[in-house]
């Protein structure tokens, strides 16, 4: 039985649900483990057509990586932590379904490259998506991969330095999100549109999405090299686990004066 999300159906759709609004649904490797267990059952599942993935709560889709748990890697980690996530984004790139991102809330620096690996995006207004790695020390290599395959080179470079964290209506606006609706009819749509894409020829479906993801296959993969090159040295350097400490110092500051207040 998974502990960080949920699964449910709709008919001819499979709903994925991160469940760990504690942390405001940041993943660690377990949580992956489950999402990927998840995704592949849908995948084998001849009577899912598509699938919508959420979080619980109203205030994240996910937070991205737990920082909790990246706090204390080396360089040798770094180079394992990411070849699980090139098996964890390959997943997605790899379905034959189509997926649904029901942005219930922020999505945040490895959680924003999740949902732009989703084929539609649902959002409501106070969504905020972005890629904010640089502020805690930790370089940012397969963010700038999917960003520049979508927003083109100078947004990329805009985003990945600033770390700056986009509205829903700029999202919109420069198409990461397609649809942008009220909170409360996020999931309501994004099932509505998810039954509609379960409907469609399904030979056509797995071909298109397989021509896609041909498409952006080599840069992918030269994200993952680059991501092990940059991530050995960022940790090796401890530029990382001090930027993460001067995190939960402040995080712990903040929380003592909300309690005294």
């Amino acid at each position: 039985m998974a502990t960080y999300i949920k699964t449910a159906y709709s008919d001819a759709v499979g709903i994925l649900t991160l469940n760990r609004p504690e942390r405001l649904n940041a993943w660690n490797t377990a949580m992956r483990a489950e999402i990927l267990a998840a995704l592949n059952e849908f995948s084998r599942d001849d009577a899912v057509g598509a699938i919508v993935m959420t979080g619980t709560g109203e205030r994240a889709f996910s937070a991205g990586q737990d920082l909790e748990e990246a706090h204390d890697f080396d360089e040798e980690r770094a180079e394992v932590w990411l070849r699980e996530w090139e098996t964890f984004y390959d997943t997605l790139r790899s379905l034959s379904k189509p997926l649904v991102m029901a942005l219930n809330g922020t999505a945040a620096g490895s959680a924003f490259q999740v949902t732009l690996l989703g084929d539609i995006r649902v959002a409501h207004p106070e969504v905020q998506m972005g890629q904010p790695e640089i502020n805690a020390g930790i370089a940012s290599i397969t963010g700038p991969w999917i960003m520049k395959e979508m927003l083109g080179m100078s947004r990329t470079i805009e985003l990945t330095l600033t770390g700056r964290m986009m509205q829903a209506q700029e999202c919109f606006d420069i198409g990461l999100v397609h649809h942008l609706v009220p909170r409360e009819t996020v999931l309501e749509r994004s099932l509505a549109i998810a039954a509609d894409l379960a409907a469609k020829p399904r030979l056509a479906m797995r071909l298109d999405k397989a021509w896609l993801r041909e498409m952006t296959e080599a840069r992918f993969r030269q994200s993952i090299e680059a991501g092990i090159r940059y991530h050995r040295e960022a940790y090796a350097s401890g530029e990382p686990a001090r930027m993460m400490e001067a995190f939960f110092e402040e995080r712990a500051r903040r929380r003592a004066a909300a309690a005294a207040s």
